[in-house]
């Protein structure tokens, strides 16, 4: 396993040396574009990061765990992990954490936590990788992959308290 990426390099240089490529060049270039590329995505990123922080400290993210308890227990997640199914597709450190005190509070074999942990782990952040996919296009018609994004956390999460309810 360990000799495939450096077999790759040697592959590629020894096709773009038969090519006469300079590959030094080339990877300058390519190096070049993603620098330009990455400095694009801070102010998307600095923008995610804000957002976030803005969304748990102003008190927002509790109210609406608290209002969304009901909903979600009829769906057959426990109403304990509303914040945690809120936080998750903002940030992924942020539901680390409320998963860490999930695991505190109620002990790692509960149901509970085993809910808390299939949430986490089937489920992305969600606004944090689609400002990464979307920063370098100026395409319209963000919405229906948003959505669809969405529909597939909330799927996601109802599928994996029932197969821990099941299991």
């Amino acid at each position: 396993m360990s000799l495939i990426i450096p077999s790759v390099f040697i592959i590629v240089i020894t096709i773009a040396a038969a090519r006469k490529v300079n590959v030094f060049s080339s990877f300058c270039a390519g190096a070049e574009e993603g620098l330009k590329f990455t400095l694009s995505l801070v102010p998307v990123l600095a923008a995610v990061f804000m957002m976030c922080k803005l969304f748990e400290i102003s008190g927002i993210a509790d109210a609406l765990a608290a209002a969304l308890s009901p909903a979600m227990r009829a769906l057959g997640v426990p109403g304990e992990l509303a914040k945690l199914a809120l936080i998750k597709p903002f940030s992924g450190s942020g539901s680390l954490s409320l998963l860490t005190e999930v695991l505190e509070k109620y002990g790692a074999d509960s149901y509970v936590s085993r809910c808390a942990c299939t949430i986490y782990a089937s489920s992305e952040t969600v606004f944090y990788v689609f400002a990464l996919y979307f920063a370098g296009t100026d395409k319209k018609g963000r919405a229906l992959p948003l959505a669809v994004v969405l529909l597939s956390t909330i799927l996601s999460t109802c599928l994996s308290c029932m197969l821990c309810r099941v299991l």
